[in-house]
């Protein structure tokens, strides 16, 4: 078997995206064998999450991204612990390490450990010469560095023990959306995908809401109401359910329109089905206040001019190949690497 190179892996990856753009296809059993052992990894929302890579995966974003990759002779091996908050989330990490011709060592997460595996048996079939590149395990050991993604308990851990490696270790993170009156109805309806895809359950998908002082919330309200089917969904509704109680009881004041609750307050994290908002009357000022938030935010949706990089309304779940989690540079990481 002739040994991986670069050119190698722009073309398999290339046709990796071409074969995702069919989810069925490539996946077969691994879609409905995920959502039985994962029940929010419905089949709608692991074809979701399969397209949006294949989105990524285009040739000239290819092409683009390769420019910057200094593909290694002397690879490292990587260790990834990987998420399963939502389908394939993992999956750009792997993509990384194997561009920059380096080995990945994946501790896949129980929640998200059929998937990746699939897509990654499909790009050794393009690509023989990955079989050497991929190795899953139970538990990290004779890594050189490591790349983790978990909570924010965790990732005291991750610092503890993966000390003494380079290392990129992620934490919770939210995305929030800044409205400025001026929005359309469809607009609201595509904030409604940043805001429902995957259950809200990414960090990529907004949990916090900053409406201009005097804003009708009812707009809003309206704006989503295509949305309102994901009630439907057992755990969600049982979510719904359970906070709604929580703030009848607390008499705590709040918004409801059968399948999302609103509530006024300061924090960036809120629980499943419901959205925290604030208001506010200087989008200067908000400025300001999210930059010094930056670390804690994912992404930013809005349609106004902020001086943070930011996404259009219904655009927060289709990254490119370099819009990398926490706004840290994976690729160049893994360049520096020596």
């Amino acid at each position: 078997m002739s040994a991986i190179t670069q050119e190698k892996a722009i073309t398999a990856f290339k046709q990796l995206g071409n074969k995702l753009s069919n989810p069925t296809d490539i996946l077969g059993n691994a879609i409905y064998s995920a959502q039985n052992s994962n029940a929010w990894f419905t089949e709608d929302n692991v074809k979701k999450s399969i397209l949006s890579f294949a989105e990524m995966l285009n040739d000239e974003d290819i092409n683009h991204w390769f420019e910057d990759i200094h593909f290694t002779s002397s690879p490292k091996k990587i260790g990834l612990i990987l998420a399963g908050n939502i389908p394939m989330v993992g999956f750009h990490d792997v993509l990384c390490v194997l561009a920059t011709g380096n080995i990945a060592l994946i501790k896949l997460s129980s929640s998200d450990d059929q998937l990746i595996k699939a897509v990654i048996a499909a790009l050794i079939k393009i690509e023989p010469a990955f079989s050497e590149k991929v190795e899953y395990v139970e538990r990290l050991k004779d890594f050189d560095a490591v790349i983790a993604t978990g909570s924010n308990n965790s990732s005291r851990y991750f610092d503890y023990y993966f000390s003494k490696v380079p290392n990129i270790i992620r934490k919770n993170r939210n995305s929030v959306a800044v409205l400025d009156g001026t929005e359309t109805k469809n607009d609201i309806e595509n904030l409604g995908h940043d805001i429902f895809d995957y259950f809200g359950l990414g960090c990529r998908n907004v949990s916090k809401l900053y409406f201009p002082k005097g804003y009708d919330i009812a707009n809003f309200y309206e704006g989503i109401e295509p949305f309102q089917p994901i009630i439907n969904h057992f755990k969600y509704n049982n979510n719904y359910d359970y906070n709604k109680s929580i703030y009848l009881v607390n008499a705590a004041k709040h918004f409801d329109n059968g399948f999302l609750l609103l509530k006024e307050d300061e924090h960036l994290t809120s629980p499943l089905a419901v959205l925290f908002y604030e208001e506010y009357e200087n989008l200067e000022l908000l400025d300001e206040k999210l930059q010094i938030q930056a670390e804690n935010i994912q992404c930013i949706v809005t349609k106004a001019n902020l001086n943070l990089t930011s996404f259009g309304f219904g655009q927060s779940q289709h990254p490119k190949l370099w819009d990398y989690a926490d706004n840290v540079n994976t690729v160049e990481f893994l360049n520096k690497l020596v």
